[in-house]
């Protein structure tokens, strides 16, 4: 098995000689006009930004002597003047002299920093010698669009940029692949001076959320989604409020979220950074770990990186097989989605999503019949139907049995639906004879598949039919639950709703498993009120 050059844990010991003041957070400005900038730079303030980077290039009439001035000298915040060149993916194309005499005037009306490339840095810092105002800093900069180099290519860069005359080290790489970040942190670690490392591109987001925790000296932070300066750029606010970025540290636990895709997880909105703690949820896009690698078990050396995560489709069961010991539930069951290490440093897995949902679907029954919690599991004695075999369908089935169901598994694969429904004494169908199945009144349907996820919101597990959609399918359920959070009112849920039947939305098994996984991380019972408010407010 491969694994990454090294682990969050290793980078944790060697963070031990970091500086102890915090990351700074940067907001670039990219109006096209200097009263637009002004407004800009309140924006920032307003939401918490530490600097403002002035971008130059983006300026469509740039007077430098007059509009350095204003901008300078009325900023709220200290600032940043970059004037980035096209051939280092700016917008200036215009005569050299007259770009570097622009960044020199930036210094000598008061700018905190200013950023030049490494191409010209001897240059400008030769031409600036001696010159320098107290508590000036000179960023040189080095920018790779197309890929991240190894970790010795990269050492030897950030050797180059501190020859040139550097007070700050920026290096800026591009992540084909997540692991591209492991090797920009670990220069970052043991730099000697203070630096800025950047990977580019969604993939890379882990290097920007972990900055404070690996010692950088900046991050950036746009002011709003459409006005990145570079790829995969977050913006300020999240970085703040979704990320909690100000409460980072080098002792910061990182877990995270393994799954393709992720984009649309809600489970960073319940993560412990929302509660004070010393944690950090991030998103783990390993597409490109999915489709070039063979082994059996990719996942192993990203699972292997983390202080805890959670797993999500289509890992949580392979993900199974890189654990050190699994909770008997969730061994039966097949399938995870709970990790912890331990204080051994060992991973142990737990399944969570039976749990919320098997909850979920009983309290709709027993709203919907004003039975009690005491008097039994409503669940008990019926047809409970499972769209699905993957590991949230194996979660479901297992729990419905558990609940004395008679449970039927429903999957486009009838070998798969077979080997789950032998595994829970239940009967296997394949998703195209569920249309026609209706052996009795007052079933529970529960989808896992993802069919009617975000983008393909259209779609539905139970083909159309006219007059009604699904109208002749859905009628003799009694309860209807989906998976799906993204969007939250499926199709399916819908037209269940449309014909009268109580339903239950994945969010409601996504905040209830996350309950139980917060007890598993912490060993503390879940705020569940404010993982509700939290749900409420961000999904």
């Amino acid at each position: 098995m491969g694994s990454l050059p090294f682990t969050v844990s290793d980078l944790q010991t060697s963070v031990s000689g970091v500086r102890s003041n915090p990351t700074f957070l940067c907001t670039p400005l990219m109006g096209t006009t200097v009263e637009q900038m002004l407004t800009e730079m309140r924006k920032a303030k307003e939401i918490g930004a530490d600097i403002v980077e002035i971008r130059l290039d983006c300026l469509r009439n740039f007077s430098p002597a007059q509009d350095l001035q204003i901008l300078i000298k009325q900023s709220p915040l200290p600032t940043l003047v970059t004037y980035r060149p096209i051939w280092e993916g700016g917008q200036y194309e215009g005569d050299e002299n007259k770009r570097q005499d622009a960044l020199r005037l930036a210094m000598e009306l008061g700018a905190s920093y200013i950023d030049v490339e490494l191409e010209v840095a001897h240059e400008f810092n030769n031409s600036i010698y001696g010159k320098k105002p107290q508590n000036f800093k000179v960023i040189v900069s080095s920018h790779n669009f197309h890929n991240t180099p190894s970790t010795e290519a990269i050492g030897n860069l950030v050797a180059r940029i501190q020859a040139s005359g550097a007070d700050i080290v920026k290096i800026a790489t591009t992540a084909l692949d997540i692991t591209d970040v492991a090797r920009v942190l670990q220069v970052t670690v043991h730099s000697q001076v203070p630096t800025i490392a950047i990977v580019m591109g969604e993939r890379g987001l882990i290097s920007r959320l972990l900055s404070p925790k690996f010692g950088g000296y900046l991050t950036y932070g746009a002011l709003e989604a459409g006005a990145i300066s570079a790829p995969g750029q977050p913006t300020a606010k999240d970085l703040l409020d979704l990320y909690n970025f100000r409460l980072i540290k080098p002792d910061t636990k990182v877990y995270g979220i393994i799954g393709k895709p992720v984009g649309h997880s809600k489970s960073p909105l319940c993560s412990m950074q929302h509660l004070r703690k010393s944690v950090l949820m991030l998103f783990m896009c390993i597409c490109w770990w999915m489709m070039l690698r063979s082994s059996s078990t990719p996942i192993q050396p990203l699972i292997l990186s983390l202080d805890a995560g959670t797993c999500t489709i289509p890992h949580k069961e392979v993900a199974i097989k890189c654990m050190d010991t699994i909770d008997p539930i969730a061994r039966k069951i097949g399938a995870i989605n709970n990790i912890v290490r331990k204080p051994d440093g060992k991973l142990t897995a737990f399944n969570t999503d039976y749990i919320g949902a098997i909850e979920a679907i009983e309290d709709g029954l027993r709203e919907s019949n004003g039975s009690s919690p005491a008097v039994g599991s409503p669940l008990a004695g019926k047809l409970f139907v499972v769209l699905g075999a993957g590991g949230a369908g194996k979660s479901l089935a297992y729990g419905a049995k558990e609940k004395g169901a008679r449970v039927v598994v429903a999957n486009r694969t009838f070998e798969r639906a077979k080997d789950l429904a032998d595994k829970v004494g239940g009967q296997a169908l394949t998703l195209a004879e569920i249309e026609n199945f209706h052996p009795e009144e007052g079933m529970i349907l529960a989808n896992t598949t993802s069919v009617g996820m975000k983008p393909k919101i259209n779609d539905t597990p139970i083909p159309r039919f006219a007059p009604l959609p699904n109208a002749h399918a859905l009628k003799h359920y009694s309860l209807v639950f989906d998976a799906i959070y993204t969007p939250k009112d499926t199709r399916l849920l819908r037209e269940a709703k449309e014909s009268g039947k109580i339903i239950v939305y994945g969010t409601e098994m996504l905040i209830r498993q996350g309950f139980e996984q917060y007890k598993n991380f912490t060993g503390l019972p879940a705020p569940e009120e404010l993982f509700r408010e939290l749900m409420s407010k961000h999904a």
